[in-house]
């Protein structure tokens, strides 16, 4: 008799998870997962997003939530339409929809559009990179330039500036969403992005965080200039982005007037930092310290 009441229990809990907009036994409307369209400025097809509504989003009407923009990194490109799954392998969005976890934030993820066939070629034939796990923990610095312009890898974030920004204020307006408390974060490419957005728009962000990407030197300035709260994160063995990159953006930022420039790199890790950066709880935590300000 027991075992079976067990069983029906679990079954219970495993449909509630499974549930969209529904009230499990907390009394907290469930997290939703949404599929959003808008019609991309850039290639002028009908796309979509993702959308994160966290735990509690329905049944809590009178909360402003807080908002995590995620930038993905150069593998989870697609179609915004069918690759839209691939989104779900990396960064905030994983731990709370595919982990459950009780992330409090709305979170936004929008998916590049493939690379252009030209450059997808040119980007095969360069050599591959050293295998992370063979890599040392060394801190030397080898003076290896960067393998891309100082906007930072092709057709990047950059490029869908437009595109990023009209979804956020969409969801700004549409959804209990707080304004103040918007967080950037992103990997690799999307980690690149971060550095962008945040010193083209540093007004809009409460706090960003990069993670194995660096800065585009022009942009620097004004990140100091806004003290914008940032913390960079960056494998030790990434073979891709070489960590020296990153310390000379988190240098740069800091003779830049930044008063307070956070880093951390994680030196046994490689390009895939990220993993233990988002599985934690410390960013979120930090997060959620930082309001933007009223004028800086």
């Amino acid at each position: 008799m027991r075992s079976w009441l067990v069983a029906i229990a679990l079954s219970l809990t495993g449909l509630c998870a499974l549930a969209v907009a529904q009230v499990c036994v907390d009394g907290r409307s469930e997290a939703q997962l949404l599929r959003k369209p808008y019609r991309s400025h850039v290639t002028g097809e009908e796309r979509e997003y993702f959308l994160y509504l966290p735990k509690g989003y329905e049944s809590e009407q009178g909360r402003l939530w807080p908002v995590i923009l995620f930038l993905h990194g150069g593998g989870e490109r697609g179609d915004g339409k069918k690759d839209l799954d691939a989104l779900l392998k990396h960064g905030p969005l994983k731990e709370a929809w595919v982990k459950r976890r009780d992330l409090p934030f709305i979170i936004i993820s929008p998916q590049m559009p493939p690379l252009s066939p030209e450059l997808k070629e040119k980007l095969a034939r360069r050599p591959a990179p050293q295998a992370p796990g063979r890599m040392p923990m060394d801190r030397r610095v080898t003076g290896e330039p960067p393998r891309w312009s100082e906007e930072g890898p092709p057709q990047g974030w950059w490029v869908y500036e437009k595109d990023v920004l009209g979804i956020l204020d969409g969801v700004l307006g549409e959804y209990r969403a707080d304004p103040d408390r918007v967080y950037l974060t992103g990997l690799s490419y999307g980690g690149f992005g971060t550095w962008y957005f945040a010193g083209a728009h540093p007004e809009r962000w409460a706090a960003v965080a990069p993670i194995c990407g660096a800065a585009n030197p022009k942009l620097i300035a004004r990140i100091a200039e806004a003290r914008l709260p940032i913390w960079i994160f960056q494998g030790g063995r990434d073979p891709i982005v070489l960590a020296e990159w990153v310390l000379q953006s988190a240098r740069a930022l800091e003779e830049a007037g930044h008063p307070e420039v956070r880093f951390t790199v994680h030196e046994d890790m490689g390009h895939n930092v990220w993993e233990r950066v988002y599985e934690g709880w410390d960013l979120y935590q930090w997060f959620l310290q930082h309001r933007r300000k009223a004028a800086r």
